[in-house]
Order: structure tokens, then C-alpha cells, then sequence
């Protein structure tokens, strides 16, 4: 019972996550990889069916198999997301002026694109 509920739960969440990062391709500021790669987390985990629709997918695919078979993302993909990162947390820490608030989403921020920038790059070729 407990699986088959943890199993619905990732696939919704997966689903969400694909929409979320299919957005993102037309809003600037939702980040697409992101939502991708969350979304083929969650779907190796709960269904085969729905990993392999996403790992085969023409625009996706390639994208998450140089990520999961370490290869790493493409040096354009690094830069447009750590840009659009700083951008938003940039307007967040602005609208909101409280400086406890500014400062975790400076080490939020800071965090991810260490994170961001240890991945191995692949070239543009192989992506």
C-alpha cells in the first residue's frame, strides 16, 4: 500500500515537473533543465514507462542521459542557468528588502551554482 501510494506520488510529481520545465522553455525565468532532470528522478523511481518516454525524447533525452551517465550538462546550458538563477534571486532579494531573507537566498543561490559549476561540461556536439 505504502509503495503504490510513494509510486502515484512520484508519478504526479514527475508529471508536474514535466510541465513545469516545458514552461520554462517559454517563460525566462523557470528553469527548464532543472524541472527535467527532477522529473526523470522521480519517474526512474516509480515508472519504467514513463523514464524511458523521457529519456527518449527528442528535445529532453539527450540532455539527461550525459547528465545520469556523468558526462554533465552542456558549458550553454550551465551559463543560461546560473544567469537566470542570479537574475531571479537578484529581483527576489530586491522585492523583498529583509536582509536575514536576502542573505539565505544568497547562500541558496551561492550553493547552487557551486553545485552548477562542479558538474562536468560537455560539448555542445555531444548534447
Amino acid at each position: 500500500m505504502v509503495k503504490s501510494t510513494l509510486r502515484i506520488l512520484l508519478i504526479i510529481a514527475g508529471c508536474l515537473f514535466v510541465a513545469l520545465g516545458v514552461l520554462g522553455i517559454f517563460l525566462p525565468l523557470l528553469p527548464t533543465t532543472v524541472f527535467i532532470l527532477l522529473a526523470a528522478f522521480c519517474f526512474a523511481r516509480s515508472s519504467e514507462k514513463f523514464h524511458t518516454w523521457l529519456i527518449e525524447h527528442k528535445h529532453f533525452g539527450e540532455l539527461i542521459e550525459n547528465f545520469q551517465s556523468g558526462k554533465g550538462i552542456p558549458r550553454l546550458v550551465r551559463i543560461r542557468a546560473i544567469a537566470i538563477l542570479w537574475l531571479s534571486i537578484g529581483i527576489s532579494m530586491w522585492v523583498v528588502g529583509k536582509l536575514w531573507l536576502i542573505v539565505l537566498l544568497a547562500v541558496i543561490a551561492s550553493g547552487v551554482t557551486i553545485y552548477l559549476c562542479r558538474l562536468p561540461t560537455c560539448s555542445e556536439a555531444e548534447s
